[in-house]
């Protein structure tokens, strides 16, 4: 009886796995599909930041005390123009001690004894207002802080730097402001490489086309660049190829029998659709896996550069 009920249990499992395996088996949909003639391309991404091409500190030339500051933060200035006046410690200390006689002893002793004056070293714009009026400063001490203009600097690994050229146009997209694009030009790729967490990156400098108000010194920007595109050509979803040793293949319908597996050669790969270089013609029809939803893009933006840096823009 004990192993009559052995038995029983065995077949039992046995008929469970078989029901539970049918019902886990996963039935495809098969499709027709013909190849489409249009444009492909494939966008990388990086993530980088804003930051100024040339940045100096506004030192005093003398110590003593700020009189006045006259400019503010984001204002734009020219070379040679006049943004701080300062009295010198000797200067400061005779203000001071005629100030109790009056204003007009005061008067006469500020047109003798002139103010120093800071100016603008280069034509551009006040990114930092560090010290205000009424404080005394060093030599070492940081007035202002001047940039000439912002530029996106981005590190870009080794390996995708084939895909990176001079002149060659990008999108910056600013994580501050995830909604509005601005263009910019790759206008400097560094020659000499740098190693960060591991990894051989290179320095890439991105000038925007204008600078918009909405740049900041410091912010993130998603920086999206074409590295390929093919006008007018063969293309397929990529669910329609399958590798078979080492070969792409397609399986193609046939007039009459199965389908045939037909061997292609591709290029562009954007992760949705492929580019279909030979082996298949527009005339041909395509036997493929169901897709759950028709992809209608030929672009595809995947991240490059420093691995964790191709965050900001889905």
């Amino acid at each position: 009886m004990k192993k009559i009920a052995i038995a029983v249990v065995v077949i039992g499992l046995i008929v469970f796995a078989v029901i539970a395996g049918k019902k886990n088996k996963k039935v495809i949909n098969w499709q027709e599909t013909t190849p489409e003639r249009g444009a492909i391309a494939l966008e990388f991404r990086v993530t980088g930041s804003v930051e100024p091409r040339n940045q100096l500190d506004i030192k005093p030339q003398v110590s003593g005390r700020i009189e006045n500051i006259l400019v503010v933060e984001g204002q734009r200035v020219k070379k040679g123009e006049v943004i701080v006046w300062m009295s010198s410690t000797d200067r400061a200390a005779l203000l001071d001690a005629v100030r109790p006689k009056g204003d007009e002893e005061v008067k006469k002793w500020e047109d003798v004894y002139n103010p120093t004056p800071i100016v603008a070293p280069i034509t551009g714009f006040i990114i930092a207002r560090l010290k205000e009026p009424g404080q005394s400063v060093g030599l070492s001490d940081i007035i202002l802080v001047m940039a000439d203009e912002l530029i996106i600097e981005a590190n870009i690994d080794e390996t995708d730097l084939r895909y990176i050229n001079l002149g060659q146009k990008a999108k910056i997209f600013l994580d501050a402001y995830p909604d509005k694009e601005f263009s910019g030009i790759i206008e400097h790729i560094a020659y000499k490489s740098e190693v960060i967490n591991n990894v051989t990156v290179y320095l890439v400098k991105i000038l925007p086309g204008r600078i918009p108000g909405a740049f900041r010194a410091g912010m993130t920007a998603t920086v999206e660049v074409v590295a390929d595109k093919k006008e007018n050509v063969l293309i397929l979803p990529v669910d329609a190829i399958a590798e078979k040793g080492g070969k792409n293949t397609v399986k193609v319908k046939a007039a009459t029998g199965p389908p045939e597996i037909r061997e292609i050669t591709t290029g562009i790969n954007n992760g949705k659709r492929v580019e279909i270089t030979s082996g298949i013609s527009a005339e041909d029809v395509i036997i493929m896996p169901e897709l759950a939803k028709k992809e209608s893009r030929s672009t595809q933006t995947r991240g490059f550069g420093m691995p964790g840096m191709g965050g900001g823009r889905h």
